[in-house]
């Protein structure tokens, strides 16, 4: 019987290796610019095409190579700082020339330029698909150039399983700021289909910030430092009100080095215990510094997730300085018992005696009668039948609450309130079912609100208790809905323009927004560099923050990756209706309650809201009877 187990070829094994390494072109940005930092170079410039698909080409002023050197970059486990097993983990840079570079070379076409500082001649080389084409000297400027084309030309598959070239740019950006925040003092440049997306000069680290995510974001960083004997903490925090649900910017650098790390981003946000609502976000940008021999930075392919020998006490060195530097900028309530206006606290005296020889006395007027209808001359009270207040308080509902009949068979005499929210028939109680095998129905029913927060009213098969504020986020949700399809919406003019400034990677996917951003009833004027003039908002969101929620609009497209006109209308209608509807704890007028039930019934979906959360629960006769049993 022969035998079946026998070696790979160098090409197949490259490929499995670059299938862990080199996962899309964002990959090949990150490994290329790593190296030419590496490599000691000061300026830096990033070329891409199609998203990286057909071209990513860096261009570095470093060290540059020899002609060996360049040949033997590309060879499998080739690399210019590791000569033992225990260098592995005292490593301070990225990766010098070899690591990636095999990987890279296996699943697309690579052609490198490179010239030592002082030499006459660089040495020009191609590879494609692991195999050496050429190879000569080259008059090209010192440094080095590599050039990236037709990224997994021979993996067809992989190629096939890209995004799309938005989707695909973005992650580009992504890798690019990541490195820009933790180099400042690198030039660094990126350019997408020959437009220049970012340009940043040789910098101080806050500087560098505000250059990558804009000079707005200075006045809500707070700085934070941290020294002991295990670790250095440096860097910036968010002040508290800066918080927010989607789009923080949250980063962690371990000695230059990117990390994602969900257990110390347990101790920034337990830091901002109290200090921000539930469920929203601070910004960070926390650099860490501590000897290499106590991190292990090989547990992950891309590196990105690493491994701490004293993860615990570096835990409460981070939450002890976040928490110090929250409390300097007063986030954190704190009293003050040096201060010069401290409350003057009268000391009891026994010799001072109290002004007047009676003490205080209350008068009580017996006559007065407060449920007799006949006021006496002294207190005149307003007679008022209450009887007949509440006689016409029922007739007003029973002109807006939806009957049984009107609900059973069609809606015709809707009110002018219902007809404006809804101008399509109604569907019959036997189509709008809220529960499975319960047909609600609607009766005039006197409602009152519980604890400022839910709507309770009668129907035909029992009790309904309704979240007002899901209610209002529907109602608001579908009228949105129904405006974007049907490309109409009321635009309100802003007498003073507002000015929102989007970052580079939220910028790529604008363009996808815009038209049903204008159907929603925005209107806005592109001023460049990222900067966008809200002349116009729709109508009705008047009081509400249109420069946070069109950044979270986008930031909640770029989060869920909307596809299609369809998704993105919905998502748009849903974040408006979200900033617009009523807050849960807000006292509701009797007319209040009534228009937004009548408006609930009228809503295509009663039961959930666009994002599956309860509207409206049920507690049927049998329920209630069963538990006084």
């Amino acid at each position: 019987m022969s035998d079946i187990i026998h070696l790979l070829p160098d090409s197949i094994a490259n490929q499995i290796a670059a299938g862990e390494v080199i996962q899309r072109p964002a990959s090949v940005v990150k490994e290329l610019v790593e190296n030419a930092i590496d490599a000691g170079a000061t300026q830096i410039q990033i070329l891409i095409k199609d998203a990286g698909k057909t071209l990513v080409q860096v261009i570095d002023n470093g060290k540059g190579m020899s002609e060996t050197d360049a040949r033997m970059a590309f060879e499998r486990h080739a690399t210019s700082k590791i000569s033992k097993a225990d260098d592995l983990f005292s490593l301070h840079t990225m990766g010098f020339r070899g690591e990636a570079l095999a990987s890279i070379a296996a699943v697309a076409q690579v052609e490198l330029r490179t010239r030592q500082k002082g030499a006459d001649l660089g040495t020009r080389l191609e590879i494609f698909g692991s195999q050496l084409q050429h190879i000569e000297e080259d008059a090209c400027p010192e440094g080095s150039i590599f050039s990236v084309k037709n990224l997994f030309y021979n993996v067809p598959a992989r190629r096939k399983f890209l995004k799309t070239n938005d989707t695909e740019f973005r992650n580009i950006i992504t890798e690019f700021e990541r490195i820009a925040l933790v180099n400042p003092s690198v030039s660094m440049s990126l350019y997408h289909n020959d437009t220049e997306i970012l340009n940043l000069p040789e910098s101080g680290l806050r500087q560098r910030i505000m250059n990558v995510y804009g000079k707005n974001l200075n006045q809500k960083l707070l700085s934070i430092e941290a020294e002991s004997s295990l670790v250095s903490i440096s860097g910036f925090v968010g002040k508290p009100e800066t918080a927010k649900k989607r789009g923080a910017l949250q980063y962690f650098f371990v000695n230059g080095r990117f990390m994602k790390h969900p257990y110390f981003h347990k101790a920034v946000m337990q830091a901002y215990d109290q200090l921000i609502p539930a469920g929203e976000m601070p910004n960070y940008f926390i650099y860490f510094n501590l000897n290499p021999a106590t991190i292990d930075v090989n547990i992950h392919p891309t590196k990105t997730e690493i491994k701490f020998e004293n993860e615990q006490p570096i835990w409460q060195i981070l939450l002890a300085a976040v928490r110090e530097t929250l409390a300097k900028s007063s986030a954190i309530p704190m009293i003050d018992f040096d201060t010069e206006d401290s409350i003057d606290i009268p000391v009891y005296n026994p010799e001072k005696k109290i002004s007047g020889n009676e003490s205080p006395k209350v008068q009580i007027r017996s006559e007065y009668n407060p449920f007799k209808r006949e006021a006496t001359p002294s207190d005149t009270r307003p007679s008022f039948d209450w009887t007949e207040l509440y006689q016409s308080f029922e007739a007003d509902r029973s002109a807006v609450l939806p009957d049984e009949e009107v609900v059973e068979k069609k809606i015709g005499s809707a009110t002018p309130i219902e007809k404006e929210i809804v101008e399509k028939p109604v569907q019959s109680a036997e189509e709008k079912v809220l529960f499975a095998n319960t047909s609600v129905q609607p009766v005039t029913k006197p409602c009152f609100q519980y604890k400022n927060r839910y709507l309770v009213t009668t129907l035909k098969s029992g009790m309904a208790i309704i979240d007002q504020h899901r209610a209002h986020l529907q109602i608001l949700f579908e009228q949105y809905q129904k405006s974007i399809r049907q490309q109409k919406a009321a635009s309100q003019q802003m007498l003073f323009p507002a000015i929102v400034d989007f970052t580079p990677a939220e910028e790529t996917i604008l363009p996808l927004l815009l038209e049903d951003l204008s159907y929603s009833g925005f209107d806005l004027s592109n001023l460049g560099g990222g900067s966008y003039s809200i002349n116009g908002i729709p109508d009705g969101m008047e009081g509400v923050d249109c420069v946070t929620l069109l950044k979270d609009i986008v930031a909640k497209a770029i989060d869920t990756g909307c596809k299609g006109n369809e998704e993105i209308g919905d998502m748009i209608a849903f974040s408006l209706a979200s900033a617009q509807a009523i807050p849960a704890g807000k006292v509701l007028s009797a007319e209040e309650m009534d228009h937004l039930l009548a408006s609930l019934f009228l809503c295509s979906n009663m039961n959930l809201t666009p994002d599956g959360k309860t509207i409206l629960s049920m507690l049927t006769d049998d329920e209630l009877d069963n538990r006084f049993h």
